[in-house]
């Protein structure tokens, strides 16, 4: 059973979710795809992640289907295109998404990416649709150190909800400053792609570690990633038998030795690194 995240207004949500990217684009995958997302619900993984981004609009359809029945237990997370994030084009682009979802608003709402427009007629769109009863929270994705600090120096960006950003057992540039700051500011930080798209490699330390604890390798992964209190995790599982692996990860309980062992296989970063996205 996934442990439990508190939002900075005080939404629970699921610390192991479910992400979606390229769901819902082949036709032949849908039932399979339909199974897994309904099962990882049941199974615990609640929060639902998507984007309108991805199949341009066809994930979210796709979600609006394969949810029918199941959306008051599912806390349902979109994001918005960084070019329709006006303070007009943010209140249009979510009506568009909750049409496709077939439901009446969103628990959380985020902007994927930075973009020309200002902060400040994003934020105002945001808390356009709050007032609105169309999403419950806001947050962002892909925002480096300095994205959060301008944020938070924007008129109502304290209000941000969560960060979305690229990271797992390769990608740890986000330790040396960026998570520092979410922690210090009480925000959890999303983890999409946590074993990095299927690519991570399961010999070495993660074939040990899932032999030591009777896993599967990228459970370790994923149990790594869930370590930090505060940190929710996204993964992806197009099939029920991978979805019910991915579930499992929240059983596991990495101790300080299996720590040091992936430390010193998939190194903290030693210095600062530029965010990285995929």
């Amino acid at each position: 059973m996934s442990g439990k995240v508190v939002l900075p207004g005080g939404s629970k949500v699921s610390a192991l979710g479910i992400g979606t990217w390229m769901m819902g684009e082949r036709p032949e995958a849908r039932a399979e795809e339909t199974e897994s997302v309904r099962l990882g619900v049941e199974l615990g993984l609640k929060l639902v992640d998507t984007a309108e981004m991805y199949g341009e609009g066809a994930c979210e359809r796709f979600l609006g289907e394969a949810l029918a029945g199941l959306r008051d237990k599912v806390f349902l997370v979109s994001k918005v295109y960084p070019h329709n994030a006006s303070r007009a084009g943010v209140v249009s682009a979510c009506e568009r998404s909750l049409r496709r979802l077939k439901t009446d608003h969103l628990d959380l709402y985020l902007l994927h990416w930075r973009g020309s427009v200002p902060l400040a007629e994003t934020i105002i769109g945001f808390e356009q649709l709050k007032t609105q009863g169309k999403i419950r929270d806001w947050g962002v994705s892909n925002f480096d150190t300095d994205d959060m600090n301008e944020l938070f120096q924007t008129p109502g960006g304290e209000a941000c909800a969560t960060n979305q950003v690229l990271y797992n057992l390769t990608r740890r540039g986000p330790e040396w400053d960026l998570l520092p700051w979410l922690q210090e500011h009480e925000m959890p930080l999303m983890a999409y792609s946590p074993i990095e798209r299927g690519r991570l490699k399961s010999t070495g330390v993660l074939a040990d570690l899932a032999a030591k604890h009777n896993a599967r390798p990228y459970q370790i992964a994923l149990a790594w990633a869930l370590r930090m209190p505060g940190n929710i995790v996204i993964p992806k599982a197009s099939r029920a038998a991978h979805m019910r692996e991915n579930a499992g990860a929240s059983d596991i309980a990495l101790d300080a030795e299996d720590l040091a062992a992936l430390d010193a296989a998939f190194p903290p970063p030693s210095r600062r690194r530029a965010l990285e996205m995929l």
